[in-house]
């Protein structure tokens, strides 16, 4: 071989062994940089609003009664007396009330 093609040849090589690093190093970076797992986003607080939507159709299919009794066990006789810290509690209670009937 002439000297020219071997200096084709070894660049070349050169070539071959740089995209072969590259390859190795894109293949490391996609492994360790995979996203961290995610926390889930807290569930906001249910609102006034939201509880008293609820507590309506509840009402209008007919537990009334059932309701206030709740409203009573969080220590209140109207909703809006009900302290904002147990509405997800009041929430699970009245969906309750569905499974009950």
């Amino acid at each position: 071989m002439s000297k020219l093609a071997d200096m084709a040849m070894a660049i070349q090589e050169l070539h071959d062994a740089a995209a072969a690093i590259e390859d190795v190093a894109n293949w490391l970076t996609r492994q360790f940089s995979s996203p961290a797992p995610k926390e889930p986003e807290p569930k906001p607080a249910p609102t006034l609003e939201k509880v008293r939507a609820v507590l309506a159709e509840k009402s209008r299919a007919g537990h009334t009664a059932a309701i206030r009794e709740l409203l009573r066990k969080y220590g209140a006789e109207k909703l809006s007396l009900v302290d904002p810290q147990h509405y997800e509690a009041l929430l699970k209670d009245v969906e309750g009330l569905a499974d009950a009937t």
